[in-house]
């Protein structure tokens, strides 16, 4: 493998919390029903306004409910900084993995997310992994997942090729991008899509647990 490019939400960070919070603060203020838990964290991987319209029913989007959700999100994270409840922790394994991998000769590591550039540096940040992420891809810089854009950027920056690339991620968008990409699609059992319909998307492994990638992509640390 030259590049594994992760998603964020579901893949690496428990977001549940504060993703379905501001859905429903949002939902409610802006006087719309909310279709639940299930269709909420269904639509996480798409860009913030094209899921938004998704879950509302709406054939485009609408700049005043995204707004508002933005609003509502930011107010959430800083209140995350005293509510246990709104912080997105870590999935088991996840940094202990990330650092394996960094330490694999010639191996690049991305990131390909629906959130904006701004809240994907914020995780980055906020983690400690500055310098362990060589591409970052977000929905500013690239068409909304499932398109494949995001990882044609990522494999373009490194030079790496479709058939030495992995994407590991929660959702069918994931999935379904790294297929449309040419690249090796890993799912995880643990995010906010059942595997089995990732499975039957294409991912051509399912990771029970994260410490399981190195494994997975034949992938061995430098002696």
């Amino acid at each position: 493998m030259d590049l594994v490019i992760f998603d964020l939400d579901g893949t690496l960070i428990n977001s549940e919390a504060i993703i379905l919070g501001a859905q429903y603060v949002t939902f409610e203020r802006c006087g719309l029903p909310h279709p639940g838990r299930e269709a909420g964290l269904g639509i996480v991987g798409l860009s913030l306004d094209i899921a938004l319209a998704q879950l509302a029913g709406l054939e485009r989007p609408d700049d005043r409910l995204t707004d508002k959700y933005r609003e509502v999100f930011q107010a959430m994270r800083q209140q995350a900084f005293t509510d246990p409840a709104l912080e997105e922790p870590l999935y088991p394994g996840v940094a202990e993995t990330l650092t394996r991998l960094k330490a694999v000769s010639g191996v690049k590591l991305a990131v390909a997310t629906g959130k904006s550039r701004k809240g994907a540096e914020y995780i980055v940040a906020r983690h400690g992994w500055s310098d362990l992420f060589d591409v970052i891809q977000s929905a500013d810089d690239a068409p909304s997942k499932p398109h494949p854009g995001m990882m044609l950027n990522a494999m373009a920056a490194v030079g790496a090729a479709p058939e030495r690339t992995a994407m590991v991620g929660d959702s069918s968008f994931d999935i379904e991008m790294a297929v449309a990409a040419g690249v090796l699609p890993v799912a995880v059992s643990w995010g906010f899509q059942p595997a089995e319909r990732l499975v039957a998307l294409g991912a051509r492994h399912v990771l029970a647990r994260m410490d399981e990638l190195p494994s997975v992509l034949g992938l061995r640390e430098a002696a």
